[in-house]
């Protein structure tokens, strides 16, 4: 009785006071704790924003949120919302089954009560101590609250990306309206991105955003809240314009776009209840000064209002410090930050990081390539390489491959390094867009924005070493103090400095001889590359002194335009409009930090031995004697390939022929050469059996001529689906049972009375028995 007793005390004193706690919970209360957070400068003087709770979450009451933004936040987070208490034991033990199948979390079965009680007090890690008080107190707050409250609650605490915190500027920010106006596409777009706001933000990522809202409506559909017609007009609506995206707030008159960055930064690292109300104090590296530089001097260059944009960033290559951001020429008009979120294809500026490839593997400047058009088997097809305007430089080495651009030579050394070497080198010098190991990476055909590409050539101007921050991690140093903790600069190194210095020293020679000469300073040495993509859709240069590394793109903001008159009656290259701009930028930012004139490191040129080699396997190896695309390649001493490749006699590569119709895979070995041999697989209903569904081996192998490749082919084991088209309907009827399939009959009226003028699937597929052909038959009579 005593146990009894001390267990009914203990359990009543603690249900007593995790119920005390249910009126912190309120949103308003939340508020009214709130401290004002700032941004400031780099001199920690002036603010450049206030990080009001209230600057980021409005709060709504229940009958102020449409009723489709409620169920599609229900249908996606916690379809069973209206039944459970609080806590759901059925999700638990779904998401537990799910986890244990995996091996690991897949799946959590916080109900939307639980979540809304993480968001709102409980901050401690994750812990079975925090989940079962999470569980304890939403139980309770279901005793006290009803489903209307809570849900609101959680609506107006959870966070939507862009800075918007809370369903009612949520609402503002993506749609300029309030939440109770929201439409169904609306809503489901809504409810799809707090799981992973930047993951499914509709201005960086529109088709994982449009993936996650077709999935929210899917779950909708199946719950039974809307019907087939809402389902397919909702999914094709099209997403907000991200010109149009706006969230208010109070900001200081300069860096607006930087702000934001700066905004998203602290939100991934802290969550926004820390950040909106949290009280941080944030020093940046922002230069006001060489932010008003940077906007005038896109201002004094591109000066009609209707022609391309302009971004810029600035970085401190020894501190690894964004000095100055222009991500647009009007925040007012548009908050898209075009130095951050316009991902565009860097042409030829990305050339540096092949060649910084290249110098990674012991590769001399001094190899000769042949400039002249290239046609580079990809296994599948081919890739044809021309040089700009079609002109041709015949047997020239690195360094003036470089300098002049020379797209041929690149396409080759390229080849030679292996693309996934190229992109290796692109990540670890500050590229963070996603980079796919195509050939045509080393012509800057994968995209990247300014910001990256300026961090990323601050590496070669700091020595081969990237800089990141010890808050941050591997990312752009935009903050230097949090509070009075300090985002200290951690060097990484990615390319040495001998080999940096002698990359310098071609990119040196781009701007005082080659494409960049229209950025060369008159006093100073300065390095850089020039990027221009098809068409003059993109220009780029970027480039750098010792003391500053800056990056500069010129288009036009709202798809791919050609600019191809804008430049005085010309096209706009990276040597026009984005050179001008960057030397106007670095002359006056470097004379008004009063820097002197500095010097790269002269580069040690080591002793250089050629070598016949081949890129195989994923790197550079020896010839042995038999490889066909073998080249002369200048190695550094000590440095030359220590590994013969295997290369066959009369040695040929297997094509991709899995998805080719049976005759032209056929063709494509015998023009290898090699012999083609089939073997059978059984094939699904309604499989087409003239198209190749596996190879032996895989693309990519080599062989030596005429060696066999299996082809894989479907077979029908049960026959297949007999042609109706243009048959009576009696004998059609005849063909169908005879190989024992269902079918179903629509008249139709045009056409030959009794004929079949119609039929799914078509003649010739896989036919299995019992499948159903449906037909179209004309009417009778």
């Amino acid at each position: 009785m005593l146990g009894l007793l001390s267990f009914a005390s203990f359990t009543f004193g603690l249900m007593t006071a995790i119920a005390g706690q249910i009126p912190e919970l309120d949103p308003t209360r939340q508020d009214k704790r709130a401290r004002d957070g700032f941004i400031y400068d780099s001199t920690g003087k002036t603010v450049l924003s206030v990080l009001r709770g209230p600057e980021s979450r409005i709060l709504v009451e229940p009958k102020d949120i449409a009723p489709m933004m409620k169920q599609s936040i229900v249908a996606v987070e916690d379809k069973r919302f209206y039944e459970h208490r609080g806590v759901d034991m059925r999700a638990i033990g779904r998401a537990f089954w799910a986890d244990v199948q995996n091996k690991k979390v897949v799946q959590g079965g916080s109900t939307v009560t639980q979540q809304f009680i993480k968001n709102a007090y409980i901050k401690d890690q994750r812990s079975v101590a925090r989940k079962l008080k999470e569980a304890a107190l939403a139980w309770q707050l279901e005793q006290r609250w009803d489903k209307e409250r809570i849900l609101a609650a959680y609506l107006n605490t959870i966070y939507f990306g862009n800075g918007a915190y809370g369903i009612e500027q949520a609402a503002r920010t993506y749609f300029n309206k309030h939440a109770s106006q929201l439409t169904l596409p609306e809503s489901a777009l809504l409810a799809g991105i707090p799981p992973d706001p930047s993951g499914y933000d509709p201005v960086t990522h529109p088709r994982a955003a449009k993936v996650r809202r077709r999935l929210v409506l899917r779950q909708m559909l199946d719950q039974g809240l809307i019907t087939d017609v809402d389902y397919d007009q909702a999914r094709s609506a099209a997403l907000p314009s991200p010109e149009k995206i706006k969230l208010p707030g109070t900001q200081g008159a300069a860096g607006h776009y930087f702000v934001n960055y700066v905004k998203q930064q602290l939100i991934d690292e802290y969550g926004p209840g820390r950040v909106f109300g949290g009280g941080l104090r944030v020093t940046t590296t922002i230069d006001l000064g060489l932010q008003r530089i940077a906007q005038q001097a896109i201002a004094n260059t591109l000066k009609d209002p209707e022609g391309p944009q302009a971004a810029l960033v600035a970085i401190h290559p020894q501190t690894g410090e964004i000095l100055a951001m222009v991500g647009g020429s009007n925040f007012r008009e548009s908050q898209f930050n075009l130095a951050v979120q316009g991902e565009r294809q860097p042409g030829s500026a990305f050339k540096p990081f092949v060649l910084a490839a290249a110098l990674g593997q012991g590769i001399s400047p001094a190899t000769q390539f042949e400039s002249k058009k290239q046609v580079i088997s990809l296994g599948d097809r081919l890739w044809v390489v021309n040089n700009y305007e079609g002109s041709y430089l015949g047997s020239i080495d690195l360094e003036s491959a470089t300098v002049h651009s020379d797209n041929a030579v690149y396409a080759q050394l390229t080849q030679l390094v292996g693309p996934r070497n190229v992109a290796a080198m692109a990540r670890n010098a500050g590229i963070r867009s996603k980079l796919n190991p195509y050939f045509a990476i080393g012509l800057g055909a994968e995209a990247a924005n300014p910001l990256e590409m300026a961090r990323a050539f601050s590496t070669f101007a700091n020595g081969g070493r990237r800089i990141d921050g010890s808050i941050f991690g591997n990312r752009p140093r935009a903050v230097r103090r949090v509070n009075s903790k300090v985002n200290e600069p951690l060097p990484h190194p990615v390319l040495s400095e001998d080999k940096t210095a002698l990359l310098n020293s071609i990119l040196q020679k781009v701007v005082s001889e080659g494409t960049g000469r229209r950025a060369a300073l008159p006093d100073r040495p300065a390095a850089g590359k020039t990027g221009t993509t098809e068409n003059y859709g993109d220009a780029w240069f970027v480039g750098y002194t010792p003391q500053l590394a800056v990056g500069v793109w010129v288009g036009y903001p709202k798809g791919l335009r050609p600019m191809l008159t804008e430049y005085h009656g010309d096209p706009v290259a990276g040597g026009t409009f984005p050179a001008e701009i960057w030397r106007t930028f670095m002359r006056a930012a470097l004379d008004s930090k009063k820097a002197e004139p500095m010097t790269f490191p002269a580069p040690s040129i080591p002793y250089a031995s050629s070598r016949l080699v081949v890129f195989r396997d994923g790197r550079i190896r020896i010839d042995n004697g038999s490889c066909k695309s073998a080249k002369h390649v200048f190695f550094f001493s000590g440095e030359q390939p220590q590994q013969t490749a295997d290369c066959k006699e009369n040695e040929v590569e297997v094509p991709q022929l899995i998805g080719m119709r049976v005759n032209k895979a056929r063709e494509r070995l015998i023009s290898q050469p090699l012999t083609p041999r089939y073997i059978f697989k059984p094939a699904q209903a309604r499989q087409r059996l003239d198209v190749v569904i596996g190879q032996i081996p895989t693309t990519g192998r080599r062989l030596s001529a005429y060696d066999e490749v299996k082809l894989v082919l479907p077979k029908a084991t049960h026959g297949i689906v007999p042609r109706l088209l243009g048959l009576k309907w009696e004998t059609a009827k005849v063909k169908l049972e005879r190989r024992k399939l269902q079918y179903e009959i629509t008249e139709v009226a045009k056409g030959k009375p009794g004929r079949v003028v119609f039929q799914v699937p078509k003649a010739g597929v896989a036919a299995r028995p019992g499948m159903l052909v449906k037909v179209a038959v004309v009417k009778t009579g």
